[in-house]
């Protein structure tokens, strides 16, 4: 019986062996994924999700987890009566609201995501920032924020000796205090998937949002940012909002080590392998002018 595929044999092997010279740049190598959004909601893509992550565990890449809730925060904080407000993209967090924060981040995500990489077979452990106090933080801006808080350190040889171990670290963004008997404080998920980054030394961070990238005022996708254009675009307003934190984290984590930050559309299947094994990648890229390892040598990468 004659069957109708959408793509040939030949096809399918083709796309394999073009992503040859990607599987090999990052094998061994770590990368930290920031996952949110739709990608963190719906119950296809989370599973296409799963998918992702164990195939690049399987493939001897060490993928690290940092995720939001914030949309399942602000649903409960609203059925409780508690308000909820934001200053240029960060969540003002009083203490009835941390509690909230914390249930739902440490809690119900965090274990949620766990649970379902493991089911694909995956090696994950759920852990917090508060866990052997791999994330401490003070107050952000002197407390404007109330119990947000601004990372002051990061334990990099706590989350690589689990990476060591074979584990898929999934940590929820929560900081520990330097003060005894601290209900700790909430982090914004973009800046701590970031400062985590740098702390293990990641190859890359990859942000999965509900956008297909940061977009002009014409609403077109700039592909490419560096450090000196986010500013010119967030003086001119073409970046602000929730949007800031983003690109804010993306140059920190690429002027201290990070090669390559992106953002991309967690709305499209399997995005994470379209953005690390396909030459034209989706999203925007951010980029040190001055890093030599901005392109890839495929003929060379083949040759080794």
């Amino acid at each position: 019986m004659q069957t109708d595929y959408p793509f040939s044999k030949e096809q399918k092997v083709q796309t394999l062996l073009d992503a040859i010279p990607y599987i090999k740049k990052f094998f061994g190598k770590t990368i930290v994924i920031k996952y949110g959004g739709s990608a963190q909601t719906s119950p296809d893509l989370k599973e296409k999700f799963a998918q992702d992550i164990v195939f690049l565990s399987l493939l001897g890449i060490k993928p690290v987890i940092v995720h939001g809730g914030g949309a399942r925060i602000t649903e409960l904080l609203t059925k409780l009566n508690i308000p909820s407000s934001f200053v240029d993209g960060h969540r003002v967090t009083c203490e009835d609201s941390m509690r909230v924060v914390e249930m739902v981040l440490s809690g119900e995500i965090n274990k949620n995501i766990t649970s379902l990489l493991n089911h694909h077979g995956a090696k994950a452990i759920g852990i917090s920032g508060k866990d052997s106090s791999i994330i401490n933080a003070v107050p952000k801006d002197g407390g404007k924020f109330g119990y947000t808080g601004e990372i002051t350190k990061v334990n990099g040889t706590m989350i690589n000796n689990l990476i060591k171990e074979g584990f898929i670290p999934v940590i929820a963004p929560i900081a520990d205090s330097a003060e005894p008997n601290h209900p700790g404080f909430n982090i914004n998920a973009d800046i701590a998937a970031c400062e985590i980054a740098v702390a293990i030394k990641a190859q890359k961070v990859l942000f999965l949002t509900d956008t297909i990238g940061v977009l002009d005022k014409e609403k077109n996708l700039i592909q490419t940012l560096d450090k000196q254009s986010v500013e010119n675009y967030k003086k001119d307003g073409t970046i602000a909002g929730g949007m800031i934190p983003k690109v804010d984290s993306c140059i920190d984590a690429i002027e201290n080590g990070v090669n390559k930050a992106h953002i991309i559309d967690g709305r499209v299947e399997h995005s994470i392998l379209l953005e690390l094994f396909t030459s034209d990648g989706i999203g925007t890229q951010f980029i040190r002018k001055d890093n030599p390892n901005n392109g890839i040598d495929l003929e060379k990468l083949l040759e080794n």
